[in-house]
């Protein structure tokens, strides 16, 4: 990934953000739901596993069930990707003011940079997307839509509640970093070993990538973050006072919500709703920077025409 052009790293983040969210949504409402239920959430919907889950939301809720929270996530996504992919492009550019190529170390700061900041500018949009995920037919639904949720806790909770879990989200910025440093590196080798293999046959090394590259690489860098950073999401963000109705556990801190994980669900309670993680994230990476490759190239192309 070129460190120039920023609004075009902006834009093709954008673009890229939509089109994982739409594949995805889904398997991000399971995997929401999997995470809040622990067990002693006796009035939430349990589900004996991913497939089951699915199969029971599409019966009893729909196609709106399985799409909950989908405007905010949409929103967040496109928000996200086109922040990330610019804070990141950004941030390289600043550490390649004195250097050729940037280290493994230094692709790692840019990622956790961008991430940090990216964490602070979205964390109410997807407090919000995880709270309408957590809404089900059979019990009280208090919000009506994302601008009610907003309205609504901003009234009776105020401004701060938008920021509830946002510690163990700068925490998981760790996520990102890893999995740009991967993919960054991956990239790296794959277009030495293409390199040798060609010659000086190519105009650039994007040339030497396709989409299906790009596919193989976003899905191995994302099972790598996942599975190392998978323990930390903590559920701190989905507590809020209209969870008693579901006999939620309240959590006072981050700290307490590891203790209490480990007391009573041991290191499967760390792991819990994973297998949908994985099935939501490797996929939805792989179109991720497929369509921001893609889509970068694309505006590339058509800026140098316009020169």
């Amino acid at each position: 990934m070129a460190a120039e052009g920023q609004w075009e790293n902006a834009a093709a983040g954008a673009a890229a953000g939509v089109a994982t969210v739409s594949f995805s949504h889904p398997l991000d409402v399971i995997r929401t739901r999997f995470q809040v239920n622990d067990g002693r959430s006796l009035n939430l919907p349990t589900y004996k596993n991913t497939p089951h889950a699915l199969f029971t939301i599409a019966r009893t809720e729909g196609f709106r069930g399985l799409y909950a929270g989908f405007y905010p996530a949409v929103l967040g996504s496109t928000v996200s990707w086109a922040l990330y992919f610019y804070f990141y492009s950004k941030a390289k550019q600043r550490y390649l003011r004195d250097r050729d190529v940037l280290s493994p170390g230094l692709h790692l700061a840019s990622a956790a940079e961008a991430g940090g900041l990216v964490s602070f500018c979205t964390n109410p949009i997807w407090l919000i997307k995880t709270r309408l995920q957590l809404q089900t037919p059979q019990h009280a639904r208090p919000y009506s839509g994302f601008h009610d949720a907003l309205r609504t806790i901003l009234t009776e909770e105020g401004w701060r509640a938008l920021y509830r879990g946002l510690v163990p989200g700068l925490f998981l910025v760790t996520h990102g970093a890893i999995q740009f440093t991967a993919y960054e590196e991956l990239r790296k080798v794959v277009i030495n070993i293409r390199t040798e293999e060609s010659g000086d046959n190519f105009n650039s090394p994007d040339d030497l990538l396709d989409s299906i590259d790009y596919a193989v690489l976003g899905a191995s860098s994302k099972l790598t973050s996942t599975l190392l950073t998978y323990p930390f999401q903590a559920r701190l963000k989905y507590e809020k006072p209209f969870l008693h109705i579901f006999r939620v556990p309240r959590y006072m801190d981050s700290w307490h919500v590891v203790k209490e994980t480990a007391r009573y669900e041991g290191l499967r309670g760390f792991y819990r709703g994973i297998t949908a993680n994985v099935l939501k994230n490797a996929p939805a990476a792989s179109i991720t920077f497929i369509v921001y490759e893609n889509v970068l190239t694309m505006l590339k192309l058509r800026k140098r025409k316009d020169l």
